[in-house]
């Protein structure tokens, strides 16, 4: 599993787009979670995805605080790769 920002951020959009019915190239990674349409519903689901996938615990606070799939990205790699290291 590609731990690095850039393949956390591949995955992330991928996954996002997927439950928005989209592409995830349509999904600008800067843009706040409310603008790209995540709703606390597909907030949640990603929360869930993500501790499985990366087995990184990612608190919902965290979206509030890091509100971009690149802030997420950059979260989940800096707490993947202390896991991994």
């Amino acid at each position: 599993m590609d731990t690095s920002k850039d393949g956390i951020l591949t995955w992330c959009r991928e996954y996002v787009a997927d439950l928005l019915g989209t592409k995830a190239e349509a999904l600008d990674p800067e843009a706040d979670f409310d603008k790209l349409g995540v709703d606390s519903a597909l907030a949640v689901s990603l929360l869930m995805e993500v501790e499985e996938r990366y087995d990184v615990d990612l608190p919902p606070e965290a979206l509030f605080d890091n509100p971009t799939l690149d802030a997420v990205a950059e979260y989940l790699h800096q707490r993947a790769g202390r896991r991994v290291a």
